[in-house]
Parts: structure tokens; C-alpha cells; sequence
């Protein structure tokens, strides 16, 4: 009975995903613009996870969300994943958007992804992980206090910011209440654990068929917005787009592997409980974006 409820929910966030553009890359180009919003919103859109945790509070669900402390490792994978996020141009939500909208190039980043994975599942460095605790009363006080603030500054704002932060933080608080179902629902969970099959051979490490249900659900709800709004166009493939798109996406799997997670997980489940590691991570990103954006239109393009 949960997961067609499950299934509606995660449709939804793709759907929300695909209208407002979701992608760390267009935040970083448009804070470079001038406008730091699209990209703060980002940042903030899981500031409503606290209401799926204190919903498994009270109805005795177990929470499986590890947080980790920070290290070198999480900062690095971080960049590396911003770097491929910025030669792929868009991160990894805003790649099955434009799959959804019919760019079939974004599966060349997809088997990068894999092939990230795989690479680290061969060769790992010598990584020193560390468990926080989880969240406190004191973390879910100030999520709470932090919503609330959001809520008002975007209410008493224009129809353009009330559309972009409640979007956003929509799909923190559905994305919450998905974890609470399955903890390996973002589409770089499904992409580890198919790396960790494909390299261990062993038929337990599959991924369940609900994930997979998910992950089609997810691209549903994309391809619906897509349809809706007239921007789905069909982009055959292109030898040149191939090879771009499977480097960047490889380079996005090493750095998602070695930071414990893409952009979707340290957006939606990381940066809400106050996981330092989460934090390294994001921030890695963030510059490995815009050392790449630099890189690619100042001298890749012009070369």
C-alpha cells in the first residue's frame, strides 16, 4: 500500500525538479550574474527534512540517515564531482532532467556515473570515515526557526520567490518522507549499488525492484513537466557529446563515491542534518563549479 503512495510522491518531486530547474550548475552561473537567489534556494531546499524525522519520531519509524565528520576526502570528491558537473553542464538531478526532456547525450553521463563508481570500487584510497550522532533536539529547533523564517521572507515576497522557495523546499520535505521509505532513493544510491553488483558479482547487492520503480517514477514526474510546459525535444546522440558527457560523468562518479554521495543526497539528507561531511562536501562542489565553469568557457571554448 506505501509504494504506489511512495511512487505519487517521488513524481511529484520530479516534477517540481523539472519545473524549477533544479541544478547547481544554473545556480552558480546565475550567481555569477548577480542573482545569488536560484542558488541560495538550492542550498535551502531540504531545509524541511525535519518534518519526515520528526514523523518517524512519533510513529517509531527507524531513521537510517548516518551523518559523518568531515575530512579531506569529502572536500576533494566534492570538487571532483563539481568539475564533471560543470563540463557535463548540469549536476546530477538536472542530467535526468534533460533526459527527460529527451537529450539522449545525458546517458553517456549516466555510464560515467557507473563508471566512477566501479573505478573506486577497485581502487579505493584509504578513507578514515567517522559516524556523527544524529540530529538533536537542538538541530531540529533551529531547522525549525530557519523554515519558518524561509516561509515568511518568501510569502511576503514576489509570485516569482514564493514559486522558487516553496518549489524548492517541496521537494526537501517530499524527499524526506521518500528517505523514511527508502534510504538509497537518490538516483546516485541506485548508481553505487549497481557499481557494487556489478564488480562484487554477488546477486544480494542488486538493487531492490523498488528502486528501480523509484528511479523510473523520478524520470516520470520529470518527463511530465517537460511535456507540459513544450521544452521536451528529442537530441540524438552525437559521438563528440558522448565522449564529453562520459568523461564528465566519470569524473562526477569518483567525486560522488569518495564524498559518500552526489548532489542530491548532500543537498536533501546531508546539509539538513548539520553533517559536517555534508558541508565539505557542497563546498567542494560549489568551487569545483566554478573552477570548471572557468575552465570550460575561458579556455576549453576558446580553444
Amino acid at each position: 500500500m506505501l509504494l504506489p503512495i511512495v511512487l505519487m510522491l517521488i513524481c511529484i518531486l520530479g516534477f517540481l525538479a523539472q519545473s524549477t530547474g533544479l541544478c547547481m550548475v544554473r545556480g552558480v552561473n546565475e550567481w555569477r550574474a548577480g542573482n545569488k537567489e536560484f542558488l541560495l534556494a538550492i542550498l535551502f531546499s531540504g531545509i524541511l527534512a525535519w518534518v519526515a524525522s520528526l514523523f518517524a519520531h512519533y510513529t517509531d519509524i527507524p531513521l537510517k540517515f548516518r551523518t559523518y565528520q568531515i575530512s579531506a576526502w569529502f572536500i576533494f570528491g566534492g570538487v571532483l564531482f563539481g568539475v564533471g558537473t560543470a563540463f557535463n553542464q548540469g549536476c546530477g538531478v538536472s542530467t535526468l532532467g534533460k533526459l527527460a526532456r529527451g537529450d539522449s547525450n545525458m546517458i553517456a553521463t549516466i555510464v560515467g556515473w557507473l563508471v566512477g563508481w566501479t573505478i573506486l570500487a577497485h581502487w579505493q584510497p584509504k578513507v578514515d570515515v567517522m559516524k556523527n550522532p544524529l540530529p538533536d533536539n537542538i538541530t531540529y529547533l533551529l531547522l525549525i526557526i530557519g523554515s519558518l523564517a524561509l516561509i515568511i521572507w518568501a510569502f511576503l515576497g514576489s509570485k516569482q520567490r514564493q514559486t522558487l522557495w516553496f518549489s524548492m523546499m517541496g521537494i526537501g520535505l517530499l524527499a524526506g518522507f521518500i528517505f523514511l521509505y527508502e534510504p538509497k532513493w537518490p538516483p546516485s544510491g541506485l548508481l553505487n549499488q549497481l557499481s557494487n553488483a556489478l564488480t562484487s558479482g554477488s546477486e544480494k547487492n542488486w538493487p531492490a525492484i523498488e528502486q528501480y520503480l523509484l528511479f523510473i517514477a523520478l524520470l516520470l514526474g520529470m518527463f511530465l513537466a517537460a511535456w507540459r510546459t513544450n521544452k521536451f525535444l528529442f537530441v540524438p546522440l552525437n559521438l563528440k557529446r558522448w565522449v564529453e558527457h562520459l568523461f564528465a560523468g566519470t569524473l562526477m562518479g569518483i567525486g560522488a563515491s569518495l564524498a559518500v554521495g552526489g548532489n542530491d543526497s548532500q543537498l536533501l539528507l546531508a546539509l539538513p542534518a548539520f553533517s559536517p561531511a555534508g558541508l565539505g562536501a557542497v563546498t567542494g562542489m560549489l568551487a569545483g563549479i566554478w573552477g570548471g565553469l572557468f575552465v570550460r568557457d575561458k579556455i576549453l571554448v576558446r580553444t
